[in-house]
């Protein structure tokens, strides 16, 4: 009988090795590397002879589509991030620090849809039933029908969740506590993890009952565990936040049934997570309009337009090598920001430390904001204030051209439905509004933003020296 062979899988990234090393190959992580049993519960492994499989129908790709029934929790943000409402027969998996607010929010979405008549089963492996009673009631759920149960072993979730009526939703916190029979390694491998994930679709695709699964996530802020998780799930969330601020952001990354990069914003307090429904309104709160270096960025997220401030410093350097500071944004975005404006603008930042932030500890992905760098970088630089009542949105190509971006009416109206009256932005926009109080310049180039802000500062200096 052949001797069965073990494996050696990295528990960071799931790299499968020959032997054991000190350092991962995949992922570049030292003392990862478990040895685990090949079988693992999963697959027929060596010497199994496989079944002889049958024909499936095929189908054409025209014909009638409904759209998937969906359990609304009543909370906006969270519905909204779901893209309308959790799926039945789905599942979704929920990342984010540790303390930042997923088992809270979760306990809300439970005990609202309680109150709704759903049936709610909410299965903790990491707090005792006394730890999650003492949630409910601070968040005033324990009134509501939300059914508890503390157990980490697989088929004894299954069991209880199978028994009864089936749960229109079931919540199992988290994927990283749970252990199978089936896998011979310890809860947090690699294996359990998959072998768990595995289990909790099956059922879910089979009776019907939306799951949501939370998950650790590593120091890089990425979910512990195999990548192969996230493709498993029908959606990822990740919640987002500084604990320096009380807000906190759930964004969605993959969802199968609706958008992708939507967010939910909610705001920390001694009840729990309140809904933000106008956040932009948050971001601009502590604006200060007459400091230099500070521009209002008009950015989407998904669907949703958000407003934003912008802030650079631009102060000589003592140093060698100028110092690059950036929360928020794109180090190497900046960088290449910073080039443009040297190579084609005659902007002098080689001596310069340069330090950008995003108000509020918000995170900007999208390159619209280079339009709004660049102006608040220059800002700083000269020592004037932009306007108070003027947003900047457009991506900035490698030839210092102002490129057009997306959803083009959608930033107007919500910056003008928040005070601003102006707006710099690309020419050629697409999807201009028709009629707006709000008034815009469109830039084609880096160099005519440089000049319109020089030339500002140069008239401003001029009634200085009438006055």
């Amino acid at each position: 009988m052949a001797k069965a062979r073990t494996q050696f899988i990295c528990q960071n990234c799931g790299t499968v090795h020959a032997r054991w090393v000190g350092k991962c190959e995949g992922c570049g992580q030292w003392n990862t590397i478990v040895e685990e049993d090949p079988m693992g519960g999963i697959g027929a492994g060596p010497g199994r002879t496989p079944k002889k499989g049958r024909p499936v129908a095929l189908t054409t790709l025209s014909g009638e589509t409904e759209d998937a029934p969906r359990i609304e929790t009543g909370i906006s943000e969270l519905d909204r991030a779901t893209g309308g409402g959790f799926v039945r027969g789905s599942a979704v998996l929920i990342g984010g620090d540790p303390g930042i607010g997923k088992s809270t929010v979760l306990m809300q979405a439970a005990a609202a849809l309680s109150r709704r008549g759903h049936r709610v089963i909410y299965v903790s492996g990491e707090e005792a039933v006394a730890q999650v009673r003492l949630r409910a009631q601070r968040l005033d759920a324990a009134d509501t029908g939300v059914l508890l149960a503390a157990e980490t072993n697989v088929e004894d979730i299954l069991a209880t969740l199978g028994e009864g009526k089936r749960p229109d939703l079931a919540i199992i916190d988290s994927i990283q506590t749970l252990w199978s029979d089936t896998a011979d390694s310890a809860p947090g491998t690699v294996t359990q993890v998959r072998t768990g994930v595995q289990a909790m679709i099956r059922f879910a695709k089979q009776t019907g009952a939306a799951i949501v699964l939370v998950g650790h996530v590593t120091k890089d802020g990425q979910i512990a565990g195999p990548r192969v998780v996230e493709h498993m799930v029908d959606a990822v969330l990740y919640f987002e936040g500084d604990r320096g601020h009380h807000y906190r952001i759930l964004r969605t990354v993959k969802n199968r049934f609706g958008p992708t990069d939507e967010i939910g914003v909610f705001e920390m307090s001694d009840k729990g997570l309140r809904e933000v429904s106008n956040p932009s309104e948050l971001f601009l709160g502590e604006r200060n309009s007459k400091s230099p270096g500070a521009a209002v960025f008009a950015g989407m997220e998904g669907t949703r337009p958000v407003l934003v401030e912008v802030q650079a410093l631009v102060a000589p350097t003592s140093l060698g090598t100028p110092r690059r500071a950036v929360i928020g944004w794109d180090g190497a975005r900046l960088s290449m920001i910073l080039a443009v404006l040297e190579a084609h603008c005659g902007v002098r930042l080689g001596q310069h430390d340069v330090y950008l932030n995003v108000a509020g500890g918000y995170r900007i992905s999208e390159p619209a904001a280079d339009l709004a760098v660049a102006s608040a970088l220059v800002s700083s630089l000269a020592g004037l204030a932009l306007p108070s009542d003027c947003v900047y949105f457009g991506e900035v190509s490698l030839s210092g051209a102002i490129r057009p971006v997306a959803h083009t009416g959608q930033r107007l109206k919500e910056a003008e439905k928040l005070g601003f009256s102006q707006a710099v932005l690309p020419s050629a926009s697409a999807d201009m509004p028709k009629a707006s109080g709000m008034s815009w310049s469109e830039m084609e180039s880096l160099p005519d933003l440089v000049a319109r802000i020089a030339g500002s500062k140069a008239a401003l200096k001029t009634a200085e020296d009438d006055d």
